[in-house]
């Protein structure tokens, strides 16, 4: 009598000569399915209980195979076949008396195994000994992995503490370190820190009867069978199958074949994974598992994910952590005072350290990330309050001056200073008069009044015989600030009051005239220098530099702006910023400066109208510029790159600009700006602009910072989502400088939806302050980081939108400055050691 398999097979064969229409058999294959089953059923009753299982698995893929496809059928008639084969290899091996090996057929019977899984994981009696490996490990290799630490090494590693190289871990060896390096890893204190990356939950224990399709669920079972074939491609696939009792799943791992030596028959294991689904039944495609018998590390746990380089996978990282953290993280001092840790309501951090590694539930993990993210912040802060202490400790001068010709000054002004303006000079002037130095920093959006206010600043310390330096980080910049400041002196001379002496300092000074400069500034005959980086050049001597004003002071280094304050003793220091800062991020990113707002526009200043365009209305931008410049005003065209990219769909400003000279403006002057230009050649395009001589000018983002031509009333910003909302308003702020209404045009090809966001934002907001605080929602705060330049510490976890935590580690470091400032109490050497430890050495004030 012809196997219920054989008999299957024929009627297969035919099915797919047929081209898999369904019509071999009559009523279909569904209803044939159910015929056969039955009679392969009783014919096997009582039989080998592995034919069983194929043909539960076979009757289950042909009751797929009336709903399917036909290309899904002709897959399902391969798989189909392949386990007819083994189906009747077994059977052949029953039939001659040999030993029969294992079929591995496709679950979906429900045999009870053998015993009853275990309700739950087993409690460990100890953590593992070593990270498990990820290959099979050679003899020698085990041989070498199970020695205990020598009493030697142990006391070694005892005594450099968290400083030991990671190296000295018993069995990880060189190699593995130097693969740890890649990731910053070099001692056991960076190990506890290297931070898992994101958590997967594999808590939902289930049923494999209840299983779906997409689920991340953990299974305990038992393992019926497992063995191993090789793919046409050279790839080793390792096949289990596992059950609860309520059903069988099947397993699949991929060139892992040390499986076979771990995994065996009748074992019962914990299985974790995302539930995929192949020809309509669910699987586990390269799930995590542990033995169900020892504590649960991958599976059936929120398991931490961890970053990984070459060679290190995400098993060993677990174990090697889980042992580094069992151990250590218990013996980590927290540096932290009891009562700030208890008051804000955070864990010890050791109690921190297991948590973020292994956490119990989500709520202990988002308290113990938090503690982390407030060690950042208040580090960060103890850090900036020092600094400043430092500052205000050193001697300084106490300049005093003449108000009643300040108050001349200050009135001979073409227009009157508002009331932000006059808050803001007001505390600068106390600062020169107080004898401590001054290291302020001033916020102020475009158009606000920052360069006034430092003018009447340099002014009074004129009037107290001392010297001032503006430094700003373009020539155009430098150039600008020069023409205004002796317009304001032409003014206070016409009123009778004295006048400094003015200098322009940038590299296209040369020569005679630079020589002169130099000597002026020796020999104290030049009050008041503007300059570029040039104003830093060893051969620059002052006579008596006692205020520096830093203009886009992200725009410099700190070596750069330390220099500056290097020639003269102490100086007074403003630094000035066009990006308006939230408060409690500013307070964060400069606690070592005294803060001061200009929250105020000049009267008479009207907002630039601000409207986004489809790429279809570009004609219609190109228009009304046209009919702005017959009214004669001006307009800026802004490009965000220089040359053509595939990657980024962005018009370079070059072939831009060509472009619109032929095609859209022909009969109008252009001009070209960008950074790839020489300094003179840049100064002479922007001079020629400001003169009103080019009615339109192309340029790159060179023209956010500082440009004034007021004359300009429109600006159209080409690639405008590729611009953040700070850079946005900075462009928006080149126009609108007059009583003319101005007008500022967005266009953006292909939006993202947070790019959408951005832009109805910028219609909609202009105020300075308000875009910051949505660009910081948005963004995060890496542009203001940039703000800060050079010689700020990384920040891991903190999160510097979360102001509430901001303000916490700054209220906490506050009351700790008033404690004990220094951080000289025997009880505060751990944290003083900590906050050198994240600052990496001296703290460079701003």
């Amino acid at each position: 009598m012809a196997s219920p398999f054989q008999q299957l097979q024929k009627i297969l064969k035919h099915e797919a000569q047929d081209g898999y229409r369904n019509r071999i058999v009559i009523g279909g294959m569904g209803r044939f399915a159910d015929h056969w089953y039955r009679q392969a059923r009783a014919a096997l009753q009582g039989g080998d209980p592995e034919l069983l299982l194929a043909l539960e698995a076979i009757y289950a893929d042909l009751r797929c195979y009336e709903a399917a496809d036909v290309e899904e059928r002709r897959r399902l008639v391969e798989a189909l076949e392949a386990r007819i084969q083994e189906a009747l290899q077994r059977e052949r091996h029953l039939r001659s008396g040999r030993s029969a090996p294992s079929v591995p057929p496709e679950p979906m019977g429900r045999p009870q195994p053998s015993q009853p899984p275990p309700a739950a994981p087993a409690a460990p009696t100890a953590p593992p000994a070593l990270p498990e490996p990820e290959e099979k490990p050679s003899g020698r290799a085990r041989a070498r992995l199970v020695p205990r630490v020598s009493p030697r090494r142990a006391a070694r590693v005892e005594s450099l503490g968290l400083e030991a190289p990671v190296h000295v871990i018993h069995g990880l060896g060189r190699e593995r370190a130097q693969r740890l390096g890649r990731l910053g890893v070099r001692t056991i204190r960076d190990l506890l820190y290297l931070l898992p990356r994101r958590y997967v939950d594999f808590r939902a224990l289930k049923p494999i009867h209840r299983l779906r399709v997409g689920e991340e669920v953990t299974v305990i079972g038992e393992v019926m069978d497992i063995g191993s074939k090789r793919t046409g491609n050279g790839l080793t696939v390792i096949k289990a199958l596992i059950t609860d009792g309520s059903g069988i799943i099947e397993c699949t791992w991929f060139n892992q074949p040390y499986l076979l030596d771990r995994i065996k028959p009748g074992q019962f294991i914990v299985v974790s994974g995302r539930v995929d689904e192949f020809l309509g039944r669910p699987v586990f495609c390269s799930p995590e598992w542990e033995p169900a018998d020892r504590e649960l590390l991958h599976t059936a746990r929120i398991v931490p994910i961890y970053p990984l380089t070459e060679g290190l996978t995400q098993r060993f990282m677990r174990s090697l952590m889980k042992r580094v953290v069992d151990y250590w993280a218990e013996r980590v001092e927290d540096p932290l005072p009891t009562w700030i840790w208890e008051a804000y309501g955070f864990p010890d951090l050791p109690a921190a350290l297991k948590q973020v590694h292994f956490p119990d539930d989500w709520e202990p993990l988002e308290k113990a990330r938090r503690r982390l993210a407030f060690d950042e912040v208040f580090y960060l802060q103890i850090g900036l309050l020092e600094a400043r202490r430092r500052w205000r400790s050193a001697p300084g001068r106490a300049l005093a001056f003449d108000e009643a010709l300040l108050e001349r000054a200050t009135a001979a002004l073409p227009f009157t200073l508002t009331n932000a303006q006059r808050r803001v000079l007001s505390q600068i002037l106390e600062d020169l008069r107080s004898g401590v130095p001054m290291n302020r920093l001033l916020q102020g959006e475009v158009g606000s009044g920052k360069t006034v206010v430092a003018a009447l600043a340099a002014y009074a310390v004129f009037l107290a015989g001392a010297q001032s330096a503006i430094m700003a980080p373009t020539e155009i910049l430098a150039e600008q600030h020069h023409r205004n400041l002796l317009a304001l002196a032409e003014r206070w001379a016409a009123a009778g009051l004295p006048t400094p002496t003015i200098r322009l300092l940038t590299a296209g000074v040369t020569g005679v005239e630079r020589a002169q400069i130099y000597a002026e500034l020796a020999e104290g005959s030049c009050q008041l220098v503007v300059g570029t980086h040039a104003l830093i050049q060893e051969e620059v001597a002052f006579r008596d530099l006692a205020f520096v004003v830093i203009d886009e002071q992200q725009r410099f280094g700190v070596l750069q702006r330390a220099t500056l304050r290097g020639k003269g003793y102490n100086p007074h220091v403003l630094v000035m910023t066009a990006t308006p800062i939230p408060r409690t991020l500013a307070l964060t990113l400069y606690g070592d400066l005294d803060l001061s707002v200009l929250d105020e526009m000049p009267p008479g200043r009207r907002p630039v109208l601000t409207r986004w365009l489809m790429p279809e209305e570009r004609e219609r931008a190109y228009a009304f510029i046209r009919r702005q410049v017959a009214q004669g005003h001006q307009a800026y065209i802004i490009c965000p790159l220089v040359e053509g990219s595939d990657k980024i769909e962005a018009r370079a400003a070059v072939e831009e600009y060509e472009r619109l000279q032929r095609e859209v403006f022909p009969d109008l002057r252009l001009g070209l700006i960008h950074g790839r230009m020489k300094s003179e050649e840049k100064e002479a395009v922007m001079n020629a602009f400001a003169r009103g001589e080019i009615p339109v000018l192309v340029a790159t983002p060179v023209v956010e910072v500082g440009v004034d031509v007021p004359n300009a009333t429109v600006i159209l910003i080409e690639g405008a989502d590729r611009f953040g909302l700070a850079q946005l308003h900075q462009f928006r702020g080149r126009v609108g400088r007059s009583t003319h209404p101005s007008y500022c045009l967005l266009l953006a090809e292909s939006p993202s939806e947070a790019a959408i966001e951005r832009l109805r934002a910028i219609e909609t907001i202009y105020d300075g302050f308000q875009l910051a605080q949505k660009d910081l929602e948005m963004r995060g705060p890496g542009d203001f980081l940039g703000t800060r330049q050079s010689g700020f510490p990384e920040l891991r976890l903190a999160d510097l939108t979360d102001l509430r935590l901001l303000e916490l580690a700054r209220e906490a470091a506050e009351r700790l400055a008033e404690r004990d400032p220094e951080l000289q109490a025997p009880e505060h050497r751990r944290l003083a050691e900590a906050v050198t430890r994240f600052w990496q050495g001296p703290v460079e004030p701003s």
